[in-house]
């Protein structure tokens, strides 16, 4: 069955569209891809700092636990 004009011109919109949204859809997965490429870079570094940070600490026991508020100034 022959198909008209007015088909095929529907169908070509329809094929238009769907590039349309395949392209933007591309582009938001690099963008999401580059955003976590840019978390892993960060959370890898701090993972490095915080080893960093707990070699420094000192050996020997865990000091007393002290609450923040007992450096509170007398007028609170």
């Amino acid at each position: 069955m022959p198909r008209t004009m007015q088909d095929l011109r529907a169908i070509e919109k329809r094929l238009t569209d769907l590039e349309i949204k395949a392209s933007l859809a591309e582009d938001l997965v690099d963008r999401l891809n580059e955003i976590i490429v840019a978390q892993q870079t960060r959370i890898d570094l701090l993972a490095r700092e915080l080893l960093r940070l707990s070699q420094q600490r000192p050996a020997g026991p865990e000091p007393e636990f002290r609450s923040l508020r007992d450096d509170l100034p007398p007028h609170y």
